[in-house]
């Protein structure tokens, strides 16, 4: 298994001003930013940079972030990544479904927004105790 890049995140977020806020959130902290703008990208960027959390928008337009998290789950490559999504906190169709393909953790827009670096830490914690 390949190590993974413990500063490192894997952002399939489209909405500029929502990874504004992430960057501002993470680089300062020494994390490394890995953008995925397309469906493709993310599987392709996540098995190149083995980043340690792959942060996903589930209310994306751009990259369906629903294939994205089937495909990175079942690549033994890659699914034991874990997976940060958040999505809009009144839909609650979404939250079933990304919990049921096996989002690692959810949380709503506001709260992504609110505690970035405290979410990703959170799971890049979880992240390097699954390998150990």
């Amino acid at each position: 298994m390949n190590k993974t890049n413990q500063k490192t995140v894997l952002v399939a977020v489209n909405d500029i001003f929502f990874y504004t806020k992430v960057r501002d959130a993470l680089l300062p902290h020494g994390y490394r930013l890995e953008k995925a703008r397309a469906q493709q990208d993310v599987l392709e960027k996540a098995s190149t940079t083995h980043p340690s959390v792959v942060l996903l928008d589930m209310n994306d337009r751009t990259v369906d972030a629903f294939q994205a998290l089937e495909t990175l789950k079942a690549d033994p490559r890659v699914n034991a990544i874990p997976v940060l999504a958040y999505a809009n906190h009144e839909d609650v169709e979404t939250w079933n479904r990304a919990r049921a393909l096996g989002v690692t953790k959810i949380v709503s827009r506001n709260e992504m927004s609110a505690r970035t670096r405290e979410l990703v830490e959170e799971l890049v914690t979880l992240g390097v105790r699954g390998e150990a």
